[in-house]
């Protein structure tokens, strides 16, 4: 029959972390970038060489507003449906 292996007391855990694993929260500060984006922002990165001709934001949604426009318009395919299909037990 085997042995249970005996946990180790959850002071002995925290005693081993040492001080510098410990976060005061008292001296937390609320994110000051949590206001700039709304839920809608999506964030890209794009390449050096994109960004030397676009310098500003509204510069490339300019620029991807004009390509979706020019963008031929995709419809979903139709779903077929087999007329060789025959009802069984009839």
């Amino acid at each position: 029959m085997k042995k249970a292996h005996a946990r180790k007391p959850a002071t002995a855990m925290a005693d081993h972390l040492g001080d510098e694993c410990r976060f005061d929260y008292s001296k937390a500060k609320p994110n000051r970038f949590a206001s700039r984006g709304s839920g809608s922002t999506l964030v890209v990165a794009i390449d050096d060489d994109v960004s030397n001709v676009f310098s500003t934001t509204e510069a490339v949604n300019k620029a991807l507003r004009a390509l979706i426009t020019a963008m031929p318009r995709q419809t979903p395919p139709k779903k077929v449906v087999s007329r060789n299909r025959r009802r069984r037990g009839a």
